[in-house]
């Protein structure tokens, strides 16, 4: 091995030892390794920045799209309260959410079902009665397998399809993977219904205590016609929010204030909670509820391009000592006040009658553009959006479904590639309505993106110079070894890969180790590609592998020692199934 091999194994190693040691972001350290090959002479222009014209990359940038389209019509959202019921104990709510997360995840990101997942099994764990830790690991677990049964269910598969294009001219089919994906979703599923909450221990959850954040009056009504009329309030998912309570209702011009559980809702129910800002963005995304505050419908803006925002009143605020209803605010900042608190307490009696005083806290509803306008104007002391405020339109959710269902169809069939489909599907979701262009280019995780372009440079250079054979015959070195074996040896060493460092990493360094020991053997490289594409999913053991374990590590309040013990079996159970299937399906 020449001196670029040796200077390509020692740049790997410090790739390696600083994605696993330190806290520097791992697109910084990818593309600092990429700029070092390239500047070195070791990679041209061509070979060092082929991943950024990687069809895999592409076609993952543009799922992003169509998984963000899913998101803010609620479409997601819609099939997980559909789905996940209210079962009577933890194996059966261990059921409910395996079930449809590992088929969702099939067909859209995991990360993005991970993501939409969490606020809801929250809420869903409060109203059970079952600690969400043990539901938050299995639903990552869960997403994990569910994204290995399709091409497009996790990034790793369509990289590594992605590298067998550009090498070899190997195309997979969109099911391909499920002879195995689907077995492991199985086995897996099975183990974490029959164990995870036996291993798990009840961690409690991350609840906002009311009295130490900002306290609102958050008024909604029930809307007639509508899907939460004549569910109870427990069914509705109203009794156990995460930031806010249910205090009365008023129904009729009669006042309830005993909030039963039980109690059955009506359209035009007026429903009033006290909580923390976030409460609004809670019942925002409940289907079946518009704000009471009248003057919301009024806003000339569009409802999926509103959100919420916290202003803090200045000095120089036009309208103090005036009263909420006296003061124009709607015509004069086209922003709607759903809340006021004062020194961090909500203000009692009706709302337009408030006198506005210097220092109050105002909840709004308002455009997006809202915090760039008057971030620096003297009315205001602060102004803050909420995270994630815009409330779906549910409205779209049938027709963004339709799109995903006919993105897999016109995949599945053959009639177009999986890159050509999404790229149709993006596109449906924009002229459609269901994202907007701005939303699009945002959902877009580029950080993202560029670890996993720019790890095709350490790949390539792997290969240009030879080092990936050398190490393949340190892995043969061993003696005669079968192809089964050969096999389980590169199994194993992605999945240690995969666990130091993020699941894409290990799949891009491992491919040309993995061609280098098929081609030694004289065998079909495609069961090594296959295995490489599991292994580098199937990341059970450390909340750093896969980027859903991270996700939920702190909403589960988790310890890195709950990922061992759950994991652990979980890995070597996966690995078992992965190896005696793959060799059966892909011959050697």
């Amino acid at each position: 091995m020449e001196w670029q091999g040796i200077v390509t194994l020692i740049t790997l190693f410090v790739v390696l030892s600083s994605l696993a040691l330190t806290r520097v972001s791992a697109d910084l350290i990818l593309m600092a390794a990429l700029a070092f090959l390239l500047i070195s002479g070791i990679l041209g222009p061509v070979e060092a920045l082929a991943g950024f014209g990687n069809p895999g990359v592409i076609t993952i940038a543009t799922l992003y799209v169509v998984a963000a389209g899913l998101k803010e019509t609620g479409a997601v959202q819609w099939i997980a309260r559909q789905l996940l019921g209210h079962p009577k104990t933890e194996k059966g709510a261990q059921l409910r959410m395996i079930a449809p997360t590992g088929i969702l995840s099939g067909f859209m990101n995991n990360t993005a079902v991970v993501a939409m997942f969490i606020p809801a099994i929250q809420d869903w764990a409060q109203r059970l009665g079952v600690p969400a830790s043990k539901l938050l690991l299995p639903l990552s677990y869960a997403a994990i397998l569910g994204g290995t049964c399709t091409l497009i269910g996790t990034s790793t598969n369509l990289v590594v399809d992605g590298m067998l294009q550009s090498r070899l001219g190997i195309n997979l089919g969109l099911f391909e993977l499920a002879w195995i994906g689907i077995p492991l979703l199985l086995v897996g599923g099975t183990f974490l219904v029959l164990f995870a909450s036996r291993i798990l221990p009840d961690r409690g959850g991350v609840t906002e205590e009311l009295d130490q954040v900002r306290e609102y009056g958050v008024e909604v009504e029930v809307m007639a016609p509508g899907p939460l009329v004549g569910k109870t309030i427990a069914q509705a998912g109203l009794r156990a929010l995460n930031y806010g309570y249910l205090t009365e209702i008023d129904r009729g011009g009669r006042l309830i204030t005993a909030v039963e559980p039980d109690r059955t809702l009506q359209g035009g129910d007026r429903l009033y909670f006290v909580g923390a800002p976030e409460c609004a963005s809670e019942l925002r995304r409940i289907q079946g509820l518009k704000p009471a505050n009248g003057s919301v419908h009024k806003l000339d803006v569009a409802n999926h391009q509103r959100c919420l925002v916290e202003v803090v009143l200045g000095p120089e605020f036009p309208a103090l000592n005036k009263t909420i209803r006296d003061s124009r605010f709607r015509t004069r900042f086209n922003a709607v006040i759903l809340s006021l608190s004062r020194e961090g307490k909500r203000v009692p009696g009706k709302l337009g009658d408030i006198t506005f005083r210097m220092g109050d806290t105002l909840l709004l509803e308002a455009s997006h553009q809202f915090v760039e306008q008057y971030r620096f104007r003297r009315d205001f002391l602060l102004v803050s959006a909420l995270n994630d405020s815009t409330p779906p339109d549910f409205h779209r959710a049938p027709r963004a479904l339709g799109i995903l269902a006919l993105m897999v169809l016109v995949s599945a069939s053959g009639v177009l590639q999986i890159m050509e489909a999404a790229f149709l599907a993006a596109g449906a979701m924009i002229v459609s309505g269901c994202i907007t262009a701005s939303r699009a280019r945002r959902s877009v995780d580029l950080p993202v993106l560029v670890v996993i372009a720019a790890s095709f440079a350490l790949g390539n250079a792997m290969t240009e110079t030879g080092a990936a054979t050398w190490v393949a015959d340190g892995l043969l070195g061993f003696g005669p070894l079968t192809p089964w074996v050969a096999l389980a040896m590169v199994y194993c060493l992605t999945a240690v890969f995969t666990e130091l460092i993020t699941n894409n990493a290990a799949a891009v360094l491992m491919f040309p180790i993995a061609l280098a020991v098929s081609e030694q053997l004289g065998v079909s490289f495609l069961p090594f590609a296959v295995a490489v594409i599991f292994a580098a999913s199937a990341s059970f053991i450390t909340p750093l592998g896969y980027q859903t374990n991270l996700m939920v590590y702190g909403p589960g309040r988790y310890r890195f020692s709950d990922y061992m013990r759950l994991g652990f079996p979980l890995s070597i159970l996966a690995g078992i199934v992965i190896l005696a299937l793959v060799p059966l399906v892909w011959q050697f």
